[in-house]
């Protein structure tokens, strides 16, 4: 559940704002989380190579922004890498399943990371099960670049409404390798319908939307304390957060009309998305849910040198009891005998998203 500045208006709702906002007005021009967005400047910056890759596999995209991974070097080449399931998502991802997805698009961005020093990333998945490090992972000579890596450093997940433009099956292609691609007419349509209603279903379910109020980072200090989780960011919502009037409490009030505000929106956004794109790995095993987060990042860097703006919407495909009517829709319609959706996908033109916070590799570290 991103919140910016309109969302947030949304949510606080009436003439309050017009005090609040001129009070917001008397904090420094910049309100900017320097610390949280340091890594994305550090990326690249290391002298062991393991340390230089896993400096930019932190950058993947994950869910919610938990940045699930912790990493132990071993040995000279070598390194683990584990998810740390403090950070699950007890209601809307009960068994793991898009965090160990989100696990995927760290390890093949930290792969990618590797190959642009000719250093190929063996991997063994699992090693020890799954109470065990996901990844056992080692360094040896002899890797060719991967194209996709020259969108990294540009790629954001978006998280607003899109542009009433329409994508086209050309401009869409360099995404096809990797993802369905819905583009329009009956499928498009039930995909819309699909989205709409989970997330509505999510909205109405106070423990499903407390899973994201939960993860709210407000203002500078706390963003820099805490680089995880949904951002919410700048002097203007600092200025609503020193006065006492954006707060949890309020964000997790589904009947306070603002809020219902904001969930119209995100609704919008999903109603006026050109494209989708749908993600059908064979089976649902662990091994597949990692290769589907390898599938989901290259789709996401695709989409990033191909000029378009990708948003996941994950509500038709969470596994807890009240979203079940369009989560069976989703598989029956959408996934082939032996397969399961994994991901979900809006798909258009819009505004590239800021940099998202990010813990510095150091924290990440079991062996630091």
């Amino acid at each position: 559940m991103p919140l910016t500045r309109r969302k947030t208006l949304a949510l606080i709702g009436g003439g309050t704002v017009l005090a609040a906002g001129t009070a917001a007005a008397g904090f420094a021009l910049t309100r900017t989380p320097h610390a949280a967005l340091a890594p994305w400047d550090m990326a690249g910056g290391y002298d062991d190579p393991r340390l230089d890759a896993l400096s930019y596999g932190l950058l993947a995209p994950n869910p919610h922004n938990r940045q699930p991974w912790a990493v132990e070097l071993d040995g000279g080449d070598g390194f683990l890498v584990w998810r740390d399931k403090t950070l699950d998502l007890p209601v809307t991802d009960p068994f793991g399943r898009q965090l160990t997805i989100g696990m995927g698009c760290f390890l093949d961005l930290t792969r990618m990371a590797a190959a642009e020093r000719g250093l190929d990333m063996r991997t063994d998945l699992f090693p020890e099960g799954e109470d065990g490090p996901v990844a056992a992972c080692r360094f040896v000579e002899g890797a060719a670049r991967d194209p996709l890596f020259a969108h990294v450093m540009e790629r954001r997940s978006h998280k607003e409404a899109f542009e009433p433009r329409a994508v086209t099956a050309a401009a869409a292609a360099p995404l096809a390798a990797y993802a369905q691609l819905h583009l329009g007419g009956d499928s498009t349509e039930r995909l819309r319908m699909l989205a709409h209603e989970a997330w509505l279903i999510e909205a109405a379910h106070p423990a499903a939307w407390q899973d994201s109020i939960d993860l709210l980072r407000s203002g500078k200090a706390e963003i820099n304390a805490s680089p995880d989780g949904i951002d919410a960011g700048g002097p203007f919502l600092e200025g609503l957060a020193a006065l006492g009037v954006f707060t949890r409490e309020a964000a997790s009030d589904v009947n306070n009309p603002g809020t219902r505000n904001a969930i119209e929106e995100t609704a919008a956004a999903i109603l006026g998305a050109p494209g989708f794109t749908v993600q059908t790995p064979p089976g649902n095993s662990r091994l597949d849910q990692i290769a589907a987060g390898r599938d989901w990042l290259r789709l996401n860097l695709a989409a990033t040198g191909a000029g378009l703006a990708l948003r996941p919407v994950s509500q038709a495909l969470q596994e807890y009891t009240e979203v079940a009517g369009p989560y069976d829709a989703m598989q029956a319609k959408f996934a082939s005998a032996g397969e399961t959706v994994q991901m979900l996908g809006l798909l258009g033109y819009g505004t590239r998203t800021p940099r998202t916070p990010r813990w510095p590799l150091e924290a990440k570290r079991l062996d630091a």
